[in-house]
């Protein structure tokens, strides 16, 4: 498909007809929900974590706070989101909430999803997969870049608008009106804004609030291994990249040296509290390392190369989400990371985007690297001076920053050695047998995380469950909230009156329970959640200095807020499982996917809970699910 000839390789993954921000200009806006739909929302979702007192009470601050000052900061809302037309009324809230906060990233913030193995074995070699991988990020970097990358859309009838003709009639459409051409044949172009911050952008660590940098202009990659930073070009003058061949040398270099890891590894230093990171920061820049962070803040990414194999997939996600804490830069956009026997993932920091920008570029990284790989098994590195190419990054400590680092080890080993993470895969069903029975797959794994906690604590508590919303422009998520009226009852029903109930009356229990999830979902999707707009009218409230409302001071408020049952979903061919840690501390961090004929689930705890319990409880109510969907009867 290319050869690496003079004149370079084909550098791009693809050659989009359609520009890559062809509808980013026509994307419809985030919509301000009505207010008295955000209140009914908001006390339909406090409804099953409260007794009658405590509702009532809560219902009473609500109906205030929206006929009062509620409605001011509404109107206050919707006026400077008509002022704003070019963003969305979350973006500037969001990014404060992301880059205000000063607990570590690590465990708190970042994610990780793990690809998929590549499918010929020969190819999970470190260096081959290393190469490969790395050689696809760029392409896609390019491609993006240059413009070429397809429109990332969401076809609801791809027969129709997944198709040739269809791009060579959208793409002569102007892009002020390009987002209602491919809505005519129901197909929803998503957001790209995020994009751009995947290459050579860092968070970095500023006393009260961060700041995100990009630095489009700089050209070598940052990989670290035992420990060590190492950086090296990977794109030309001319923005040409490296023969994979010479990328190849260079990564065999790195992985031979056998120079000993730092005494003091400046990794760890991004795992701490921010504010005391950004003063070893200044620390670091007073002592003479301003010219080796920049290189490592600009760094087209970073590359993690690990020096063990992965035992099994709860040693897989504790590397992926975490790793020793010496290898790894939490504050990159991304760290690729693979390990001796090749599993590769990525560790991604969430300030600058979500889910949704991330899948996207793994799935192309795996897809392209798999079918198109730049090296193979069979290949020699390039004969360079790999020596001269290649630069150890030499930081210099005075006692202050070796004592940091010092401290920042103990915490985050700490940290990591509280945290348990658990897998289940369960293999009697999926989402086929579930749109046979005419429910929502999502609905149904999500009843059984209710079930599950109310079977292990016996009570119903706050939920929360990611939605993308990129839809619209400058989108960002909403929290869809799955614990409902109807699957508290539902549990209750399986959980401690299972005799009083016929298969039937539960098979329609459990129907009841899809068709609200299903609502709920949709409605989050539209921008019709009420979680970002309460959030919206809060930081507003903050921002104009108005003493906060009572209606924020209510318990129940902060109850709901403190989501002990974190919930992200994701399905894709390129990964194998995705993870995050506990938002609270006494909570569950609950990555899963449905997938055709089984579920899997990846819960993460702190010695508070018992997160292998709950997996056995999920598992065991999935199992009750299905059963009662088959029409078996089912016993406690």
């Amino acid at each position: 498909r290319r050869g690496y000839s003079s004149a370079g390789a084909d550098e791009y993954l693809h050659r989009s007809i359609v520009p890559t921000m062809h509808y980013q200009k026509s994307l419809p806006r985030l919509p301000v929900p009505k207010l008295e739909d955000t209140i009914t929302r908001y006390l339909n979702a406090q409804k099953p974590l409260l007794n009658d007192d405590q509702f009532r009470k809560t219902e009473e601050l609500a109906h205030h706070f929206e006929k009062g000052i509620g409605r001011e900061l509404h109107e206050q809302l919707v006026a400077q989101d008509n002022q704003n037309k070019h963003t969305s009324y979350i973006t500037g809230p969001w990014f404060d909430m992301y880059l205000k906060a000063r607990e570590p990233v690590v465990l708190n913030f970042n994610a990780f999803m793990s690809f998929n193995p590549d499918p010929k074995s020969e190819y999970n070699d470190q260096l081959i997969r290393a190469t490969n991988m790395t050689v696809s990020a760029i392409r896609f970097m390019k491609t993006f870049r240059a413009g070429l990358l397809e429109p990332e859309v969401f076809h609801l009838n791809p027969e129709k608008s997944d198709t040739e003709i269809f791009k060579k009639i959208i793409r002569f459409v102007p892009s002020s009106l390009s987002w209602f051409g491919a809505y005519m044949v129901n197909a929803y172009p998503l957001d790209m804004s995020q994009y751009f911050r995947l290459f050579n952008s860092t968070r970095l660590p500023k006393l009260n609030r961060d700041e995100l940098y990009t630095d489009e202009k700089a050209k070598h990659l940052l990989v670290l291994r035992n420990g060590n930073f190492y950086i090296f070009d990977v794109l030309d003058r001319d923005g040409n990249m490296l023969k994979p061949s010479e990328i190849q040398a260079h990564l065999k270099y790195i992985l031979s040296d056998n120079g000993p890891a730092p005494a003091f590894p400046l990794g760890y230093l991004s795992s701490e509290n921010r504010d005391t990171w950004a003063l070893l920061r200044k620390n670091l820049l007073d002592n003479g390392n301003e010219e080796a962070l920049q290189k490592v803040d600009s760094a087209v990414f970073c590359l993690s190369l690990d020096d063990f194999p992965i035992k099994d997939f709860v040693h897989l996600s504790h590397t992926m989400l975490h790793g020793d804490g010496a290898n790894r830069w939490y504050d990159k956009s991304f760290n690729l990371i693979i390990t001796k026997d090749g599993t590769a993932g990525i560790n991604f920091e969430h300030s600058w985007g979500d889910g949704v920008a991330v899948l996207r570029f793994q799935n192309e990284v795996f897809k392209d690297s798999t079918t198109a790989p730049a090296i193979s098994p069979q290949s020699q590195p390039a004969s360079v001076d790999s020596s001269r190419a290649v630069q150890k990054l030499d930081f210099k400590l005075n006692d202050a920053l070796k004592a940091g680092i010092t401290k920042a080890k103990q915490k985050f080993d700490a940290s990591v050695e509280a945290l348990s993470l658990n897998l289940i895969q369960f293999h009697e069903g999926g989402k086929d047998l579930l749109k046979k029975k005419k429910v929502s797959p999502d609905a149904v794994a999500q009843l059984a995380f209710q079930m599950a906690f109310f079977r292990q604590y016996n009570q119903t508590v706050a939920t929360y469950e990611s939605c993308s919303t990129a839809a619209f422009k400058h989108g960002r998520t909403e929290t869809i909230r799955p614990a409902s009226v109807h699957t508290k009852k539902c549990s209750e029903a399986f959980v401690r009156e299972l005799s009083k109930h016929s298969t039937e009356e539960l098979q329609k229990l459990i129907v009841e329970c899809s068709k609200y999830h299903g609502r709920l979902t949709k409605e989050a999707a539209m921008g019709q959640g009420f979680d970002r707009h309460l959030f919206g009218l809060r930081y507003l409230a903050s921002a104009k200095g108005v003493a906060l409302p009572d209606f924020y001071q209510d318990q129940a408020y902060a109850r709901l807020n403190h989501n002990i049952i974190s919930t992200s979903t994701l399905v894709s061919p390129a990964v194998q499982l995705g993870g995050f840690g506990p938002v609270v501390s006494d909570g569950f961090g609950v990555g899963y996917q449905v997938h055709d004929d089984w579920i899997g689930c990846n819960v993460s705890s702190y010695p508070t809970r018992n997160g292998k319990e709950y997996l056995q409880c999920i598992y065991k109510s999935l199992e009750d699910i299905f059963n009662v969907l088959k029409g078996k009867k089912i016993s406690s």
